[in-house]
């Protein structure tokens, strides 16, 4: 669905960021609001995914020491640079979960056996360490008192001397909400406790230094706002906690990786030891992509985006009627706006069938524009809700 030029869009002040759609097909032909699930594929990564099949093709095997081993090593500085980490720091990983969970394994329970975290976090964190209640690690959860935010006051009364780590996220799936995370991470830090932030609906289009926050780990991905699509994430590990030890392993997470030596385990020293098996090069390829358009763009001027695009989608909401579940100020919302609706899975169903894509979450129908989107496609998906 191609969006005509208006008024709007001419006095739009970010006006010049509308030039990448064209770097998104999809958006000829739908109108597509539902980043927060998966980011839309970009020509440049569909040409770097190609660009892999076609070295695979004619080099084989000796494509891994020639060029990819050295993809792997492009993709950890583009990701750290993204969050303000130099590439020692970052290590590759499927997705969150595997990342998680090289954390969680590396975690000593002899005397801290609790782990805080909220109901408004990712599913994955709960089940990582609920699956730990025979090892005898205790998931404290946090209940949010609005379903929006958790107030920093409930997790300074959780976070105590038997607690090892705090999970949580930087912007909530469940509301779009940004967390303080730097605040979260002192408060972590008085009680001896250390702080793992998942940060999947942020990277990309919320400005952080990982330095600066103070967090131990950071992990997120490029599914969403960083428009590489699934098969790539990553982990940053600060120095303070950089010889910490995994109990699960894989060869891509030794520093003798390419002896084949079956008896030996000798850890990287950088955070590349959290690696496990052999990367997907594909995925390699396509987040790649993907970050070069982030980079290009940089993540502050793509948050000024974000915040006019919300601003107007919430109050073309609220003007229309809708009941909406966000934040309570533009500076801790993200462009993650949800709808109540007592059913909305037929809602998004009938917007799918006009060519406009959204998702849903249980009660809500969940809107996400981003950079590329428009402000008439806040007017497209408002209306036609109206009338459904």
């Amino acid at each position: 669905m191609q969006t005509h030029t208006t008024e709007a869009s001419r006095t739009d002040p970010h006006r010049d960021l509308l030039a990448y759609r064209d770097e998104f097909p999809i958006l000829s032909r739908k109108t597509f609001l539902n980043t927060c699930s998966l980011g839309a594929v970009s020509r440049r990564s569909m040409a770097g995914v190609q660009e892999f099949l076609e070295l695979w093709a004619e080099m084989g095997a000796s494509a891994w020491y020639e060029l990819w081993v050295g993809k792997l090593a492009e993709l950890r500085a583009a990701y750290g640079r993204v969050i303000g980490a130099t590439p020692d720091r970052i290590a590759l990983t499927p997705n969150i979960s595997v990342a998680v969970t090289g954390v969680a394994s590396a975690l000593d329970h002899s005397t801290r056996k609790k782990i805080v975290m909220s109901d408004l976090d990712f599913p994955t964190v709960g089940h990582q360490f609920l699956a730990k209640g025979t090892q005898g690690v205790r998931a404290e959860i946090i209940r949010s008192p609005d379903r929006v935010t958790v107030p920093l006051e409930l997790f300074d009364a959780a976070i105590d001397e038997e607690t090892a780590l705090v999970v949580t996220s930087h912007v909530y799936f469940t509301s779009g909400a940004i967390q303080d995370i730097k605040a979260l991470a002192r408060i972590a830090h008085e009680r001896g406790a250390l702080i793992l932030v998942d940060a999947y609906q942020g990277t990309g289009q919320v400005p952080i230094d990982v330095v600066d926050a103070g967090v131990d780990f950071y992990t997120s991905g490029s599914l969403k706002w960083l428009l590489g699509g699934p098969g790539s994430a990553f982990l940053y590990v600060s120095p303070g906690v950089g010889q910490m030890e995994p109990t699960i392993a894989g060869w891509w997470g030794m520093s003798n990786q390419f002896d084949f030596n079956i008896s030996s385990l000798q850890w990287r020293q950088e955070a590349t030891r959290y690696e496990m098996g052999t990367p997907a090069m594909a995925a390699v390829y396509a987040a790649l992509g993907g970050l070069s358009i982030i980079e290009e763009i940089g993540v502050e001027r793509i948050r000024e985006r974000d915040i006019a695009l919300t601003e107007d989608l919430i109050a073309r909401a609220q003007a229309a009627g809708f009941t909406t579940r966000t934040a309570p100020t533009p500076e801790q919302r993200t462009p993650i706006v949800l709808l109540e609706f007592e059913d909305p899975r037929p809602a998004v169903a009938a917007l799918a069938q006009r060519g406009i894509i959204v998702d849903s979450r249980p009660g809500l129908v969940r809107i996400s524009p981003y950079f590329y989107n428009t402000i008439e496609e806040n007017e497209v998906v408002i209306e036609a809700l109206k009338s459904l």
